[in-house]
């Protein structure tokens, strides 16, 4: 159904417009991008401005730079006639509905029948957008809602109205889902919608409730942030990232059309505060500052808003409650005694409450919320998660020894939980009553699921194996940020023989945001403080035997990486026969950066790449140096298509749009690649020896006398530039695999036994950060 859009158009290039648009072309398709004609510069100004400034703009709108070339720029004046080239318009203009009407009858005399017009609108209802339009537009009408920023947030509510066709409707919640990879979440015609709606309630909450009790900005984030299982910003560190002067336009909006008796209308009050915080510049990480800001003045100190006097002083450490209460346990928490239990039972048990009253009348069912909320802001459980972990009854209970109203399906509820787990299938809660299967749509797998109904086939601490179905298994990685280690490639070495007996195919994936960060570094340096060299060195040369076991396996060997892959997280990509790419994947080989090289293959895999690169010139030096580039300077991709066009994934590798799908997108590859499957020949190298490490060094001294790299980079670019070059093998030498992994192995010992690498590694484990020693 996808197909059937391929072309989009997007009226407004704001923010949000732009956004939109960028992640069309993100996607591969042409998106036409217009706006009005402004008073000074050229017709289409506003527009090329826009895409001029999103390729500048940290994170990146556009997955690539090449992306900004589908996008066709102009004005609504000279261009809107080419709507009718378009089988989806989307108009993302200023929230005044005559502005939007007057946009829509231009639309109309234009479009063809058929083609999806739909709003971005996230306060006007769709009844009244389309008052007055022909029955014909009203079919091809809807609402998308997109969150900010487009490319990062996966949730895209969708509001159909009662005249809008199910196929036009249908037509763009595919390819919103596959093709710019969002989770639609269908919501009713509603102000706010779902995810504005309970967010801005319980922001509301959360700031009334920290004033009221006497709490500061710190306290009050320590409660409402990690241990409730929301962002760890809290609520006022969230307002200050997307901006404390949003507040005020959406109390009016929602006070303006929500109905009288709605609990928001309660809550909502102007806030001295933020007033003169927003009179005077104070609008968050955008202006000077928010509930927190930087004083340059003073050092760059970290300084925090008194709520009391709206002063600044210096940001105080908070804690949040000990024991299971600062840990998740909801229960704990609410029963937390003093003021900061105070504070976490009002906002809990008002915001999951205002949650529960909106099924029916905002969603359909919990999933839906549930989801939006995650999606939309980030929660790590929904509200219906979350009473289950609080317990909808001790909810009603305490809601009615409160005397407030309690919600009708927490009463439907009574001492039952909205989720179960029933013959291995997820269940939710019905209005009815009754418990009905959490259906994922076609083409959407994921592990967690399969979980529930089987066993691994294999499993250690660090790893596990696990059947998903028409003879393909999959390699689970389970340690902290999925690091590896030797359980790891302990159990690789146990998979192999098993997969090939009973097996088509591996594919190596997991539902975690990172798909790895490389090697356990602590285990590393545990290993160094015993001077257990030997260890470290078998650990070294078993991640060789495991990958290189891997790539000539007697089955396809399929990775399905999403975010973090880099380090030994990166080499078992580059050791698959294809890789299936979440869009937003971020690899490369970061060892450079604490001290050490690239020490399980990596080193060769890229360089056969880049030497079979098109465009690459002949000779033994242009693939070695663009190697010895990216990996010295510890390059990283920023999407899946940004590495493509590195090399970590190939031409013909797959990128998935939709987080959801790739898993079943990988194994569909995987599949394709069993038929017929022969393991790859091994490579070998001409490597310009002696005179080109030289070289990269030479190139190596140029960034250092710049003041680009410290003494310690270049003893380390050395040990990179000695095993790219090929050690002492000259050109006419014939290089193996096996040639380059004991060059590897070496080299890699050498920088670990440095104690300016231990010194990296250390600091890059306490701080997150690299030292630049």
């Amino acid at each position: 159904m996808t197909d059937t859009i391929k072309k989009v158009c997007v009226i407004g290039a704001g923010t949000m417009g732009a956004g939109i648009a960028a992640q069309v072309a993100n996607a591969g398709v042409p998106v036409l991008l217009l706006d009005i004609v402004p008073k000074e510069g050229g017709r289409n100004a506003i527009a090329e401005s826009a895409v001029a400034k999103m390729l500048k703009t940290d994170p990146a709108p556009f997955m690539s730079t090449r992306a900004a070339n589908l996008v066709e720029t102009g004005n609504i004046e000279d261009h809107l006639d080419k709507i009718a080239e378009c089988d989806w318009v989307i108009e993302a203009v200023i929230e005044r509905l005559d502005i939007k009407q007057n946009l829509y009858a231009r639309i109309e005399a234009v479009k063809r029948a058929g083609t999806a017009v739909s709003s971005n609108t996230s306060t006007i209802p769709l009844a009244n957008l389309v008052e007055g339009r022909s029955e014909g537009f009203k079919r091809d009408f809807l609402i998308t809602h997109f969150f900010n920023p487009p490319r990062y947030m996966r949730l895209l509510e969708i509001v159909a109205g009662p005249e809008s066709d199910p196929g036009v409707v249908g037509k763009v919640q595919a390819f919103a889902d596959i093709a710019l990879g969002k989770t639609v979440v269908r919501a009713k015609d509603t102000p706010g919608f779902i995810a504005n709606r309970i967010g801005t309630y319980w922001i509301q909450l959360g700031i009334n409730n920290a004033i009221d009790l006497g709490l500061t900005v710190e306290q009050a984030d320590a409660v409402a942030g990690a241990p409730m299982g929301v962002p760890k910003t809290g609520i006022f560190g969230l307002v200050d990232l997307v901006g404390i002067d949003l507040m005020p336009h959406l109390k009016a909006s929602l006070t303006s059309t929500l109905p009288k008796n709605d609990p928001y209308q309660a809550i909502a009050r102007d806030i001295p505060l933020i007033e003169k915080m927003i009179s005077e510049g104070y609008t968050g990480r955008k202006g000077k500052g928010g509930f927190y800001r930087m004083n340059r003045e003073k050092g760059k100190q970290l300084e925090a808003v008194d709520l009391q006097t709206g002063e600044y002083r210096p940001k105080a450490k908070a804690y949040a409650p000990a024991g299971p209460a600062g840990k998740g346990d909801l229960r704990a928490l609410a029963e937390t005694k003093g003021k900061l239990g105070d504070y976490a039972w009002a906002v809990l048990s008002g915001t999951l409450a205002y949650a529960a009253a909106l099924v029916p009348e905002g969603a359909d069912d919990v999933v839906a919320i549930d989801d939006a909320m995650k999606l939309g802001y980030n929660w790590k459980a929904g509200p219906f998660e979350m009473i289950d972990k609080l317990g909808a009854k001790y909810l009603v209970d305490r809601l009615e020894a409160e005397g407030k109203a309690v919600p009708e399906v927490l009463r439907t509820a009574g001492d039952r939980t909205f989720y179960r787990i029933e013959s291995g299938k997820r269940q939710f809660l019905g209005l009815d009553g009754e418990y009905h299967d959490v259906v994922r749509a076609e083409g959407v797998l994921r592990l967690a699921d399969l979980k529930l109904s089987s066993k691994p086939l294999l499993k250690n601490a660090s790893a596990a194996l696990w059947d998903v179905g028409d003879g393909v298994v999959c390699l689970e990685f389970t340690g902290k940020m999925n690091a590896l280690d030797g359980e790891v490639m302990k159990l690789i070495g146990q998979a192999i023989p098993l997969v090939a007996q009973n097996y088509k195919a591996l594919v190596v994936y997991n539902d975690a945001d990172s798909f790895s960060a490389g090697a356990n570094l602590g285990l590393a340096v545990f290993a160094v403080n015993i001077a257990a060299w030997s260890e470290i060195e078998k650990l070294v040369a078993g991640g060789q035997m495991a990958y290189k076991a891997l790539k000539y396996a007697p089955f396809p060997v399929v990775s399905a990486p999403a975010g973090l892959a880099v380090g030994g997280g990166c080499e078992i990509l580059l050791h698959s026969d294809a890789i299936q790419a979440h869009a937003e994947l971020y690899t490369g080989l970061v060892e450079c950066g604490v001290g050490l090289i690239p020490g399980w293959g990596g080193n060769g895999e890229m360089l056969d790449r880049w030497r079979k690169a098109p465009g690459m010139p002949n000779g033994p030096m242009p693939a070695v140096a663009k190697v010895f580039e990216m990996v010295s300077t510890a390059t990283v991709s920023k999407s899946a298509q940004q590495a493509k066009e590195l090399m970590f994934l190939r031409p013909e590798d797959g990128i998935t749009m939709n987080r959801d799908r790739l898993l079943f997108d990988a194994k569909q590859k995987a599949l394709a690649l069993a038929d017929g499957y022969q393991p790859p020949e091994p490579p070998t190298f001409r490597l310009p020896g002696e005179s080109g490490r030289v070289g990269l060094n030479m190139a190596a001294e140029g960034f250092r006398k710049r003041g680009m790299a410290t003494d310690y980079d270049m003893v380390v670019s050395d040990s990179l530039a000695t095993v790219l070059s090929g050690g002492d093998f000259d050109y006419v030498d014939t290089v193996t695999e096996a040639d380059l992994l004991t060059l590897e192995r070496q080299q890699f010992m050498q920088r670990v036994r440095d104690k300016r690498t231990i010194a990296r590694v250390e600091h890059m484990l306490e701080t997150g950060k690299p030292l630049r020693n």
